[in-house]
């Protein structure tokens, strides 16, 4: 059996986000578990918009209210409910039916106040 294949499955976030709006949930520490120490900010967000059609038979709206964390090595503190966008994100695919993604990215942007529905 092959190891370590993972590592070249390529997620298209840059994609996957068109149409798509996430607001903030919560922000926390990034902490490395093994060793406690401090990697940088976890913000958890919700995707509150979702006009990506996922194909004939799926339409649009399939990840509405998902939630997904984004990972920065920055310090970050942004208010539940604004409306942000990863900057320079890297997301992978995981999990055992390959249906969770983790998004590292350089920093967190602001995009407005609140989306309008």
């Amino acid at each position: 059996m092959m190891k370590n294949l993972g590592q070249y499955n390529i997620f298209d976030f840059e994609s996957f986000s068109k149409g798509k709006a996430f607001e903030v949930v919560n922000c926390s520490p990034w902490v490395e578990r093994a060793t406690s120490k401090l990697l940088g900010t976890v913000v958890e967000v919700v995707i509150i918009k979702d006009e990506t059609n996922y194909g004939e038979g799926k339409g649009k709206g399939l990840n509405k209210y998902e939630k997904l964390k984004f990972k920065t090595t920055n310090s970050v503190s942004i208010a539940s409910g604004k409306i942000v966008t990863p900057i320079n994100p890297v997301a992978k695919i995981y999990g055992e039916y390959r249906n969770q993604l983790s998004v590292t990215c350089d920093d967190i942007k602001v995009v407005e106040s609140k989306v309008t529905k």
